[in-house]
């Protein structure tokens, strides 16, 4: 991955339409099942943006194995049906890659349909790379061998948050408001669970939740968290709820500490800017700009060239494929029968830091370092801003990975 992320490939021409004419016998196909309309859309058009960036910059370099990526992209509309018709499609269209990232409802359902399908189609087996659906169960109760998750799942990550909040000795009231699905519900019970055990005199003064993309104006919940005296806010809001709801509270003069996990997805880092948050805006994140690893760097600057207008980089996406095309090259071969296998214990250096991560093969979950960021003004001499606000991500904390690691309940049916 550090070789074709290298700066010469990177100056080579990215023009080419990944999703546009039909591939020949010899692409890989990655279907892309993410929001590309609705109100989670933008999130969504982040996610394929760079696939098509990565797929093209392999490509420049001769594919992999000498075979062409292509990415093919499927609205879902972060529906969990939807989702379902959308995967049936792909794979009619001999798709065989699934990557999805937004929304753990749809992951929970796009997993258990690959598992039932592979079942029933072993000669056509799919697998699912999970980006950025992070609801617990996925590896966990829910477990199967043909997903892999790339992202730190929900309890992972508020272990970390809680206890950076642990030494926040101001800290004294908290408000939870989250999204009304799978993972907002696990970032809260998670949240709840995990204060009461490092900070029992903090108080817990509103566990709110509200429908997931549909609100458009979030005064109202705003105006309650305002009224409880709360300190901070804890939220796993991500897109448009997210971003309408730090809109509202600049407008309200809502002046707390948020701590959040998608803080950092198109459209946030213009919200905390707008609503005049400097350094009061903490994410947990697998990565973000600004470490100083010289081959992110370069990536994130060509990939900023072409994106100018969403200048947003996911690093679990250019983990997810770095590790997915060195699985493909080890195996010599694109079906996933061959390839999970490869993909199980691999280790791999990640895209922001270089620090190592690790696939474990009990449940599928990748454990990588982690790292809690603050927004706000860049410093002299930082590279990145973000979407062009001239505010950029600073680290103020890193887990690494061996520190992140929780035991799981997965009992994985392996394929015969």
């Amino acid at each position: 991955m550090k070789a074709f992320l290298a700066t010469t490939a990177l100056t080579l021409s990215l023009s080419a339409a990944v999703a546009g004419p039909a591939a020949a016998a010899d692409t890989i196909k990655l279907g892309y099942i993410d929001p590309l309309s609705g109100g989670a859309a933008s999130v969504g058009q982040i996610g394929l943006n760079q696939l098509k960036f990565i797929a093209d910059t392999a490509n420049a370099k001769g594919g992999i194995n000498g075979e062409q990526v292509e990415v093919i992209a499927y609205d879902n509309q972060v529906n969990a049906q939807t989702s379902l018709v959308q995967l049936q499609k792909a794979i009619d269209a001999g798709v065989r890659i699934i990557i999805q990232g937004n929304g753990s409802s749809v992951g929970l359902a796009i997993e258990d349909f690959v598992d039932k399908h592979n079942r029933r189609n072993p000669d056509q087996r799919v697998v699912y790379l999970n980006y950025g659906a992070i609801d617990p169960a996925l590896t966990n109760d829910k477990c199967s061998y043909w997903h892999f998750s790339f992202d730190a799942n929900a309890d992972v990550k508020m272990e970390a948050l809680t206890n950076f909040i642990e030494q926040k000795q101001d800290i004294k009231k908290v408000y939870l408001i989250d999204q009304d699905y799978s993972f907002g519900h696990s970032v809260a019970d998670a949240a709840v669970r995990m204060l009461k055990e490092k900070r029992q005199d903090i108080q817990i003064v509103g566990n709110e939740f509200h429908p997931l993309a549909t609100i458009t104006d979030f005064s109202p919940y705003v105006a309650k968290i305002k009224a409880s005296g709360a300190d901070a806010v804890i939220t796993g809001n991500w897109g448009q709820d997210f971003a309408l709801l730090l809109k509202a509270a600049g407008q309200a003069g809502l002046k707390v500490q948020w701590y959040t996990y998608y803080a950092g997805a198109t459209g946030g880092p213009t919200a905390i800017k707008q609503a005049d948050m400097p350094d009061q805006v903490f994410q947990i994140s697998e990565g973000i700009a600004n470490l100083g690893y010289a081959p992110a760097d370069a990536a994130t600057k060509a990939y900023d060239a072409r994106y100018k207008d969403t200048p947003v980089v996911y690093p679990r996406i250019f983990n997810l494929t770095g590790m997915l095309f060195k699985a493909i090259e080890e195996a010599r071969s694109a079906a996933p029968a061959d390839f999970a296998p490869k993909l199980e214990g691999m280790k791999y250096n990640t895209f922001s830091s270089g620090g190592e991560a690790f696939m474990r093969k009990d449940d599928h979950q990748l454990f990588q370092p982690i790292f809690i960021s603050t927004f706000g003004p860049s410093p002299t001499g930082q590279t990145f801003d973000e979407e062009n606000t001239g505010w950029g991500w600073k680290k103020v904390g890193e887990i690494p990975a061996e520190s992140t690691v929780i035991p799981t309940k997965c009992q994985m049916k392996r394929p015969t």
